[in-house]
């Protein structure tokens, strides 16, 4: 069964980094994009960040272009989101996802939490 499991996430000061990975299972990873979301409270879940299955094309939200990479390592079956300049507003879970055969399937999360 296809299962993603996120970790990386902690408790940093703006201005700081976190290194966020992902790693699937389940599924030929190398054949499908992947995706980075996150969940502030009391907000929806919004996208952060995509990644084709190759690695050739990504995209981002406009709120943390410039700050956040995605990159992909197919053969350790592993997305990781590498985020700096973290601000405040940055703070939420972060999951990985994957669509696969038309379902969404989510990891578990992991808490990102931006403060002084």
């Amino acid at each position: 069964q296809v299962q993603l499991v996120e970790s990386g996430g902690g408790l940093v000061q703006p201005g700081g980094s976190l290194r966020l990975s992902c790693v699937a299972s389940g599924f030929t990873f190398s054949s499908y994009a992947m995706s980075w979301y996150r969940q502030a409270p009391g907000k929806e879940r919004e996208l952060v960040a995509e990644i084709t299955s190759a690695g050739s094309t990504t995209n981002y939200a406009d709120s943390v272009k410039g700050r956040f990479t995605i990159s992909r390592d197919n053969a350790k079956n592993t997305v990781n989101l590498q985020m700096n300049s973290l601000k405040p507003e940055d703070t939420a879970v972060y999951y990985c996802k994957v669509r696969h055969f038309g379902r969404h399937y989510w990891g578990q999360g992991t808490q990102v939490t931006v403060s002084s």
